[in-house]
């Protein structure tokens, strides 16, 4: 089954990327029977628990921090605190929760804080285990987008993770992204909060009923081929769609009628099954696209994309001439995710909810879209069928 990867690695342009599209994840994330909890800053000060979970702003980064005379100085000691020194070792270490050589629990208070909208521990051994239960159930693919200090005694972490249920005979995947704030404790030097803050959901509180559903309701089953699919990266899972990021990939193309017809697939499926100037067959792939790039979703072609180690000058030319070979730049696109049989006003119902949910967002979409259908409507239960409408964006930015 084509699934998202996760690289572990820090973020970069595409290595490790979604083959067959699959995700990368990152943070401190906590999921699964026991999900993690991450980030805040809450008062570290001699191990101080506060009373109730700390206020979590709309910046993701505002929190309540420590509060000590001088701000980078370390209590009692007149030393600066080395928070930049702290970055680092984050960049460094989390690559590393889920993989064998585990992160370094010397550098978190014995007695630390993780919260999450669902999982919560009051010490680092509680994190620990979660992090082993995690590994074991969901084996976790994790990518660390960016670290940064947002506070005096607070680093704020943005993270994508990607978990496969292997308890479940279909193998789910639940996806995952937000931001971890961890609290610093200034006269231990060592983390002394963890919380997590998910961007599906609005209650971000322990224990969060919205949050259990959100994870509950990614474990229905769609169907995916095993086929190979266009590489991706999800930076962004948001209540109702994603973003991700495709690097390039190429596709043989015809006009076709509507997003939800099949004019045209005739002559895209004979290029690949051997029409072509050296009668080469081509691998199948999925999903099959239809474009529209106007406005009103009139003007559409019909699509299959051509496997990953293709070449578009090495292709062999289309025997009809109404075929063509085109190269899809890398871009950004946010999708939205449906089963069941397709039509038109179902296509344009997706495409306004998601351009809707975008403009809401201050996210800047581009005219048109594409539908993806993964599956063969005659071979495949309307009901477990993988559909996605995608819309590419202008200037996005991971924040």
């Amino acid at each position: 089954m084509a699934r998202t990867i996760l690289s572990g690695q820090l973020f970069r342009p595409f290595p490790g990327s979604r083959s067959g599209c699959r995700h990368q994840n990152a943070g401190i994330p906590s999921l699964g029977i026991k999900l993690l909890g991450a980030a805040g800053a809450a008062s570290c000060v001699g191990h101080r628990k506060p009373r109730r979970p700390p206020v979590v702003r709309s910046s993701l980064s505002e929190k309540s921090s420590p509060q000590v005379e001088e701000p980078q100085k370390a209590a009692g000691r007149g030393e600066e605190l080395d928070v930049e020194g702290m970055v680092q070792f984050l960049y460094e270490d989390l690559p590393h929760l889920f993989d064998d050589q585990g992160i370094d629990r010397t550098r978190y208070d014995d007695r630390v804080e993780f919260r999450d909208p669902i999982t919560r521990y009051d010490t680092i051994d509680g994190y620990l285990f979660n992090i082993g239960l995690l590994r074991s159930l969901f084996r976790p693919d994790f990518q660390l987008h960016h670290v940064k200090q947002t506070g005096p005694y607070e680093i704020t972490t943005r993270w994508t993770m990607v978990m496969n249920f292997a308890l479940l005979p279909w193998r789910p995947e639940a996806v995952f992204t937000g931001v971890s704030i961890m609290g610093i404790n200034p006269q231990t030097r060592k983390f002394c909060s963890h919380v997590d803050i998910w961007d599906s959901i609005k209650n971000n509180d322990y224990f969060s009923l919205e949050g259990l559903w959100d994870f509950i309701k990614q474990l229905r089953y769609y169907k995916t081929p095993d086929l190979e699919t266009p590489q991706y990266q999800i930076l962004k899972r948001a209540q109702n769609y994603e973003v991700r990021k495709y690097a390039p990939f190429l596709v043989v193309e015809a006009k076709s009628d509507k997003l939800s017809g099949s004019a045209g697939f005739n002559n895209v499926t004979g290029y690949i099954f051997g029409k072509n100037s050296s009668s080469e067959k081509i691998p199948m792939t999925t999903p099959v696209f239809t474009q529209a790039i106007d406005d009103k979703l009139s003007n559409v072609s019909i699509q299959i994309v051509l496997p990953l180690n293709k070449e578009l000058d090495k292709l062999p030319d289309p025997n009809v001439e109404s075929v063509t070979l085109r190269k899809v730049e890398a871009g950004t696109a946010a999708v939205m995710k449906f089963s069941g049989k397709t039509s038109d006003e179902i296509v344009h119902s997706k495409e306004k909810a998601l351009r809707s949910a975008l403009i809401k967002g201050g996210l800047k979409p581009q005219e048109g879209c594409l539908l993806a259908r993964y599956n063969d409507p005659g071979r495949t239960w309307s009901f477990i069928m993988r559909n996605e409408v995608l819309i590419w964006l202008d200037e996005f930015t991971l924040v």
